[in-house]
């Protein structure tokens, strides 16, 4: 619908304040610091009056899916909406996948996006697009500002949206005539409502019941823990109940990955991997996500005809969206999980808390087994060239800060990675949980803009590195110390091992198939020390064992932004134990 702008009243005419001004005046008053953005001729006046807050921080990106995986990481780190200006349809064009990828991890984003004008709607003019439409896919809600005096209204719904469980992106396009006219709108923060919300005693008593029995449980968690500050809550219950935990479409980390019960990840490409996660499981908790993620998921319920399943989420939708459940609670995670677990041990008799803590003792004797089977395995390989990420992973232990914080778009080395660097503390891991390509380098970016403190190292694929590269220019623009690292086997790895399962299940014996040409980055080879020199960042490339301490000695001691490119053996298993394996473990 297209509004007429109304004529500004006698009294209206006295003000002299614009929209432009307005905007950047709620956003300081919501605490906002960093406004991620690419500029474009439609959002000039704003552009403009951003120059006069000098507490509110311009981060120029050269492209928009790179710009918005920066304000990801951004948002990840903070736990607060982040702010992004884009510039028209081209802009949000560029960044749809990006803003994709931030609705399937739930990110907290408002995403602005500059336009020419409501009164040009009927003209068809050049760069005129269906904002609201191109964003309603990708968003938790999309709206187009079309009168002066409802601009702050909008924004602050949006911003209160974003940052209410679930979170996730959400859109205002903010045409530039609307921005133009005087605005007197009061300026106040924006208020997120309380959420922390916990069932009936009752309620919680029964799922206490129905739990208490288990003989083989399950607890199946994503992000929504990592929201709710549940890590320790989620360490209690599982210890108490003595259930195994996957992490489901995780991107942050849920509990450390150095306890007994942490099981890995389920992954999200293929049905019967995460169906095996609960397939002997007679009693499940599903707590902070939903099931399942999987890009070829099973119709077909995975679990046990006779498997008790109670699934807690402040996301109603998420409850029994694609599978029944038996028992499903509307209520936040840490809270119930502390509820829960107080409950449990009160039901619980004595056999079965002997019996919890029996599974308890095996989980954590199998899997300090299991990772000294696999380091050992390592330690075989230190030597090997190429390299294997392992021997580049145990020096990086070594010789990184203890506090280190990690954005890991590995994917296929993710987990050499994570055995000598395993994730331990609330706000020291993120990960990809799949949705785009690209985010390893920007998401650093974003995360050391928001922890300047800290130590920051982002991981990614030589694939996934030439997605998103100009953030390397970001990073040197506004000394952002990012530490950067690019896992180079100069092919697409993922898709070469997704394709053996393909080849696999249709009955073709992959020794005997040949990977698709394409599949391959070789001709010419990327240079990434290069690239990242021509964009202002510094770096060095890692070929031989004896390279690995030295370089990244020079990277960490540098007081910038630094990039090392390690040159990675590229073999692809395809026994399929180590398929499933692989695909359980890394999640993809």
């Amino acid at each position: 619908m297209v509004t007429t702008l109304r004529s500004p009243s006698r009294e209206r005419s006295r003000v002299t304040t614009t929209g432009h001004r307005r905007l950047l005046e709620q956003l300081r008053a919501d605490g906002v610091r960093h406004l991620f953005g690419n500029p474009g001729s439609s959002e000039e006046g704003l552009l403009d009056e951003v120059a006069r807050f000098p507490d509110i921080e311009y981060v120029l990106g050269l492209q928009e899916a790179a710009l918005v995986c920066m304000a990801d990481g951004y948002a990840q780190a903070t736990h607060r909406p982040s702010v992004v200006l884009l510039h028209s349809g081209v802009g949000l064009g560029n960044a749809i996948g990006s803003i994709y990828h931030a609705m399937r991890r739930h990110t907290p984003m408002v995403v602005l996006v500059g336009e020419a004008g409501v009164t040009y709607d009927a003209l068809d003019a050049h760069m005129a697009a269906d904002l609201v439409a191109m964003a309603r896919p990708v968003t938790k809600y999309a709206a187009r500002a079309i009168d002066q005096e409802s601009l702050l209204r909008l924004y602050r719904r949006c911003a209160k949206i974003a940052a209410t469980p679930p979170w996730g992106p959400t859109l205002l396009a903010v045409p530039q005539d609307i921005l133009d006219q005087p605005n007197d709108e009061p300026v106040l923060p924006t208020q997120v409502p309380d959420t922390r919300v916990l069932p009936e005693p009752e309620t919680v008593e029964q799922a206490a019941r129905l739990l208490a029995g288990a003989t083989s449980p399950v607890i199946l968690v994503g992000d929504g823990i990592a929201a709710s500050d549940a890590v320790d809550a989620l360490v209690q219950f599982a210890e108490a109940w003595g259930a195994p935990v996957r992490g489901v479409m995780a991107s942050e980390l849920l509990m450390p990955w150095t306890h007994p019960l942490w099981n890995g990840l389920t992954g999200h490409m293929f049905g019967e991997v995460s169906a095996a996660a609960v397939a002997d499981a007679d009693a499940v908790l599903v707590c902070g996500t939903y099931l399942f993620p999987d890009v070829f998921a099973l119709t077909s319920s995975p679990f046990r005809p006779d498997a008790t399943v109670v699934h807690v989420d402040l996301d109603a939708f998420a409850i029994a969206k694609n599978h029944p459940v038996t028992l499903g609670l509307v209520s936040d995670p840490q809270l119930t999980l502390r509820a829960l677990t107080d409950a449990l041990k009160r039901v619980m008799t004595d056999e079965q808390r002997d019996a919890a803590a029996q599974r308890v003792a095996r989980y954590r004797k199998e899997s300090e087994l299991a990772l000294e089977e696999r380091r050992r395995e390592d330690q075989r390989h230190r030597n090997d060239v190429p390299l294997r990420m392992s021997a580049v992973a145990a020096v990086l232990a070594e010789l990184a800060p203890e506090d280190t914080i990690l954005f890991d778009e590995s994917l296929t080395y993710s987990p050499e990675l994570t055995r000598w660097l395993p994730p331990r503390t609330p706000g020291t891991f993120f990960q990809t949980p799949g949705g785009t390509l690209g985010v390893g380098l920007p998401g650093a970016v974003g995360v050391k803009l928001a922890r300047p403190d800290r130590m920051v190292i982002g991981l990614t694929g030589d694939g996934g590195a030439m997605y998103t590269f100009q953030a390397l220019w970001t990073a040197a623009h506004h000394h952002i110390a990012a530490k950067m690292i690019v896992c180079h086997n100069a092919s697409y790895r993922l898709l070469k091992e997704n394709i053996v399962d393909y080849w696999r299940d249709r009955g073709w014996d992959p020794a005997a198939r040949e990977f698709p040409p394409f599949f391959d980055l070789t001709t010419p080879r990327v240079d990434f020390v290069e690239l990242a020199h021509a964009l202002g960042v510094p770096g060095a490339r890692v070929t031989t064992p004896a390279e690995i301490e030295p370089t990244l000695r020079s990277m960490l001691d540098h007081p910038g932004p630094y990039l090392v490119e390690v040159a990675l053996e590229r073999d692809v298993a395809i026994e399929p134990d180590k398929a499933l394996e692989r695909e359980a473990i890394t999640g993809g």
